[in-house]
């Protein structure tokens, strides 16, 4: 049997404990063809983790990135820079895996051509709690198709039968390497602060090249959502979180939708997150819903300045970097880079 080699690609930022009991369950998994790559965005370890990562990558177990910057979408772009799978598997630094993981993303690439990316079954603790855990869908309903207002549809949590689906969640998603290559997608550096619907934004672009997102619900995994450290070390209350929120959502409808889709997904967003409505069960105090309303009124305008910026300035930052730290290095240095590949 032909086991095609998997990059399993980790972006971390401030997390030390859950970082390490991630890197343990993926190291020790019984598929025979991976490795893994850990995008280190975090300044500082507390030194026994610092120690145990410098133990791994000495071993050649993990390639270790250290990086001075943060952003969730351009640790992506880096680390598939420096990969060399058949299959890029990204999963966050706060998850458990179980064994098999790696092949049940495997077998849906073997079994099915026209698949290029699969989404995986994610159970999240605090949506599991919310449900009370005895929740079962078997088939989403067509309006997690609709890229409109399918982001309040899809539920990969409670899901159990395999099936085509609109996207995949950031935790738990692997993809074709060719629609890195042939197809030249990059994740858009733009979605910033907790980077919420970078991977929608993502996966819409992915549709278009003909591929299938394939929701396998044996490819699970455990997702903790760690209280400090990665996209939740941004306050929930700040100004920048409430920004990039906002901004992010009108950017992937701007990008993405038609306009009659987008208008959707801004009405239900703003039904949601600015009154309050369910799901969201936001508080329905006056001053509240007004401050949101703000935060909704600057977001749009700031993904309006960023799509026009775009005729100039893709915003690809991070990827931008990083090509002209490698143009700036001798030719031995580049070699290095190139061999890690």
């Amino acid at each position: 049997m032909t086991y095609p080699l998997i990059s399993v690609i980790i972006p971390t930022y401030g997390r030390e404990e859950p970082l390490r009991d991630s890197l343990v369950d993926v190291l020790k998994q019984d598929y025979p063809n991976f490795e893994v790559l850990v995008v280190d965005q975090t300044l500082k370890h507390q030194p026994e983790i610092q120690a145990y990562l410098d133990e791994l990558s000495a071993a050649d177990k993990i390639k270790w990135f250290r990086l001075d910057w943060a952003s969730l979408p351009g640790a992506r772009n880096y680390a598939v820079r420096r990969s060399s799978g058949e299959i890029i598997l990204f999963i966050d630094d706060d998850v458990q895996l179980k064994n098999g993981f790696l092949a049940a993303h495997a077998k849906n690439y073997l079994e099915k051509p026209e698949i290029g990316a699969v989404a995986g079954r994610v159970f999240d603790r605090m949506k599991l709690g919310d449900s009370g855990g005895d929740l079962e869908i078997e088939y989403l309903p067509p309006e997690a198709m609709d890229p409109g207002i399918a982001w309040y549809h899809i539920d990969l949590v409670h899901t159990v039968k395999p099936q085509q689906v609109l996207t995949a969640r950031g935790c738990n998603m692997s993809f074709r390497r060719e629609i890195f290559t042939k197809y030249g997608l990059r994740f858009d550096e733009r979605f910033k602060g907790s980077a919420v619907r970078e991977e929608s934004d993502f996966c819409l672009r992915v549709r278009q090249t003909g591929y299938k997102i394939w929701y396998d619900p044996e490819a699970d995994l455990v997702h903790l959502g760690e209280e400090t450290g990665g996209c939740h070390d941004i306050s929930m209350r700040s100004l920048k979180y409430q920004m990039t929120f906002y901004h992010n959502h009108f950017l992937l409808g701007l990008k993405n939708l038609t306009a009659t889709q987008a208008l959707r997904l801004y009405a239900r967003l703003f039904d949601c997150h600015v009154l309050g409505r369910p799901p969201c069960h936001k508080s329905g105090s006056p001053i509240k819903i007004v401050t949101r309303l703000v935060f909704y009124s600057l977001g749009f305008l700031k993904a309006v300045g960023t799509v026009i910026q775009s005729a100039w300035n893709d915003g690809q930052i991070y990827t931008q970097r990083d090509r002209q730290d490698y143009n700036d290095l001798p030719v031995t240095g580049q070699e290095q880079i190139l061999a890690s590949k």
